[in-house]
């Protein structure tokens, strides 16, 4: 018979006069994957911050197999067997898998590695080093490391965000594995696809609030959004056929130096057309990043050519390429870091970009800025107390809204968005797929990078895979599956052929 291995009574956090987790209850039976879903600003990361030991709850109760224990700290979430696997490892990269895992125990506590790495079909190689290993075997390391020190309850922070599909379901085959043994399971995902296929129950946040808890087995994609926003919400994803035919955009035969190895970026070469959306895939550091910064004149490119609108434009500062009138607006992958400043308000991070447009010399003209702000805000569903706040202040789905708003209204011809719904709720995403489509049917050519190959799939008219910074594929997205991009994203095929366009 199952039994509660965790169970949280009338939780609550406040930060100075914000509430933001009140009242919750929740539970997670022995062998049982419980899915937790909830918008962004809902009360997740801090109810998780609570149960590991990084917050201390204001009120209520945490109890563990019946017994209430106190978490002042993450030493403490450990002694009770609470293990977290976070969304970015915690790992050192030149030891090996074992080395990491005994690191920071005491000796002889961590033993039979091998047994439990066969027992959940882990596959571990424990005396291979970090950096020699693919995403999905350091996931694995990071879920032996917790499971060597004892726990009994397990919580995943966006599990898959950096997998390939074939990782994707050696994952869930390990979780269901775990299950059999009784751990209780907590993963965090906005990815409704993989709550409906890994979990037995679903427990909703609202406003820091607990909606309920729903089996799995009784509920749908559309019933569970519908209890995260409290409304209903179209799932819908359009691809309409705008393409104009004509390339804007092409890459011929570019490579780009890499950090730490020769090359980030090997003999890249593809086009994109007004109105086209060209969906980019690949495991993280495939080289996403140098590929957007080359494009706008951000990393040098050691050869090869960038061509827009029949212009070359490689080797030209990004300043002088916005002089030149060619508009290509750049959404990077931080936000608040490269894209906006968090410190400064709406109307600041719109001036931040186009300064030169609203004055000369040393005096800006504000008003138009804050004019821009105001139409932002009220177009784009913007939810800020004024256009004067800070935008580190807004929740990650608004933030998005005001960069790539920004961006848009200078009216690209190119847009580059590279994980624009990375840690986004269900409903701001489709807020932004639409923007992009929006845009798409103006004839701009966008380059979207993403990590959801489900919405990859859908949105996308055609798909470039990337593999260790060498395209393995490029195909109308109407041809492919999710199983086939993840066998390119691996570097199945070493050659690629490009679809007509």
């Amino acid at each position: 018979m199952q039994t509660d291995a965790l169970e949280l009574r009338s939780l609550t956090k406040r930060f100075g006069p914000v509430t933001a987790v009140n009242k919750v209850d929740l539970y997670v039976k022995q062998g049982e994957i419980l899915a937790l879903l909830g918008e962004n600003g809902s009360g997740k990361t801090t109810l998780m911050n609570m149960i590991s030991g990084i917050y201390t709850p204001d009120e209520g109760s945490i109890f563990l197999g019946g017994k209430e224990v106190a978490i002042r700290s993450p030493k403490d979430a450990i002694k009770h067997g609470i293990g977290m696997i976070h969304q970015h490892f915690k790992l050192v990269d030149v030891l090996t898998a074992r080395q990491n895992i005994i690191l920071g125990t005491k000796a002889g506590t961590i033993k039979n590695l091998e047994k439990t790495c066969e027992e959940l079909g882990l596959g571990v190689e424990l005396d291979k080093k970090i950096y020699e290993m693919s995403v999905g075997e350091k996931q694995s390391v990071e879920i032996l490391k917790v499971l060597s020190r004892g726990a009994k309850v397990l919580i995943l922070d966006e599990p898959t965000a950096v997998l390939t599909p074939q990782e994707t379901d050696k994952l869930f085959n390990n979780l269901r594995a775990m299950r059999a043994q009784g751990k209780a399971i907590i993963i965090i995902t906005h990815k409704l696809s993989e709550v409906m296929a890994i979990s037995d129950r679903v427990s909703i946040l609202r406003k820091g609030e607990s909606v309920g808890s729903v089996l799995t087995a009784t509920s749908s994609k559309q019933q569970l959004t519908e209890a995260m926003v409290g409304r209903p919400v179209e799932l819908k994803l359009d691809c309409p056929d705008c393409s104009t035919g004509k390339p804007l955009l092409t890459l011929e035969n570019v490579s780009v130096a890499g950090a730490d190895r020769p090359f980030a970026l090997r003999n890249i070469s593809f086009s994109i057309c007004g109105g086209e959306i060209l969906g980019v895939a690949g495991v993280a550091g495939s080289g996403q990043k140098e590929l957007c910064e080359s494009i706008v004149g951000l990393q040098k490119i050691s050869e090869g050519s960038v061509i827009f609108d029949g212009n070359h434009i490689e080797g030209i500062p990004t300043r002088e390429i916005i002089k030149r009138g060619i508009s290509m607006s750049f959404v990077p992958e931080d936000r608040l870091g490269m894209g906006l400043v968090g410190g400064m308000d709406i109307v600041d991070n719109l001036l931040l970009k186009s300064y030169h447009s609203y004055g000369k010399g040393p005096f800006l003209r504000r008003a138009p800025a804050r004019e821009l702000a105001k139409s932002l805000v009220s177009e784009l569903g913007i939810v800020t107390p004024s256009i004067g706040t800070q935008v580190k202040k807004l929740s990650g789905g608004n933030v998005q809204k005001v960069l790539l708003g920004r961006e848009i209204h200078s009216s690209p011809r190119i847009l580059i968005t590279a994980y624009p719904v990375r840690g986004l709720d269900i409903n701001s995403s489709y807020t932004i797929y639409d923007m992009l489509n929006t845009q798409k049917k103006k004839g701009v050519g966008v380059l979207y990078i993403g990590e959801d190959l489900d919405v990859l799939l859908e949105l996308c008219d055609r798909i470039m895979i990337l593999c260790g910074g060498r395209i393995t594929g490029i195909h109308p997205a109407k041809e492919l599956t999710k199983e086939k991009i993840g066998l390119l994203m691996t570097g199945e095929s070493a050659e690629h052929k490009e679809a007509t366009v």
